[in-house]
């Protein structure tokens, strides 16, 4: 949807006020200024403002917890693979808050609230997102010890994470970070492969008992938690 329409239909103001206040440089997109015509947005996931203030449709806001099975890729688009969105049969357009891998399984948030889908996949998130992960091989205290101080890797060193031995090839990894393939490549670092990798957490929101490839709304206490820090 181009720019201007967004601001008219969400009653900010006619289309052609719009494109005057588009070219005055007064429309943010995702935080940043957008002074051209002709611009466009979708309206589940962008976040507009008009002179700092948020602009948004009234429209029923979704917030699911999905148990991402291996095999399908955390995007709405692409061919000739499984998606997520395959798994959800409801109306509303939804997106992933941060991704998993093709062959990772678990915990998957998705919604189509535009501001929060921001606010929790921009680089400075924080949240807890914990994992359990099996490696091909014996993996010593030592190893264990590197993954929790950081790792160096290609785009920097990771930070400081809470890791927890399960059994000779199994570990609990909470990171407040979420590099593309982190634990995977914090792990080859160490000489050992991720051959299972399955979040059970993310913020306060756990995975729990829910069946793979099925998703539940979140719970009233889980979208306040979201929800407040949207406002943080």
């Amino acid at each position: 949807m181009r720019l201007q329409k967004y601001l008219s239909v969400a009653g900010a103001c006619s289309r052609r006020k719009g494109e005057q206040y588009i070219l005055q440089g007064r429309v943010q997109v995702n935080y940043q200024v957008v002074s051209e015509l002709g611009s466009k947005v979708d309206p589940a996931i962008d976040h507009v403002q008009l002179d700092g203030q948020p602009i948004a449709f009234e429209t029923e806001k979704v917030y699911i917890a999905l148990n991402k099975p291996a095999g399908y890729v955390s995007s709405c688009r692409q061919t000739g693979e499984l998606i997520i969105l395959d798994l959800i049969d409801i109306p509303q357009r939804l997106y992933p808050i941060g991704r998993l891998d093709k062959d990772s399984v678990g915990l998957l948030l998705l919604t189509n609230d535009g501001q929060i889908h921001h606010r929790l996949s921009h680089p400075s998130f924080d949240h807890e997102k914990e994992y359990r992960v099996t490696v091909d091989h014996h993996i010593s205290d030592e190893a264990l010890r590197m993954l929790a101080q950081g790792i160096e890797l290609s785009d920097g060193k990771t930070r400081p994470a809470r890791v927890k031995r399960i059994a000779a090839k199994r570990f609990c990894i909470i990171l407040r970070e979420g590099r593309n393939r982190q634990v995977r490549r914090m792990v080859g670092k160490l000489g050992r492969k991720v051959v299972k990798l399955q979040r059970v957490r993310f913020a306060n929101i756990k995975l729990g008992k829910l069946p793979s490839g099925k998703w539940r709304h979140l719970t009233v206490k889980e979208r306040m938690t979201l929800l407040e820090s949207r406002s943080k």
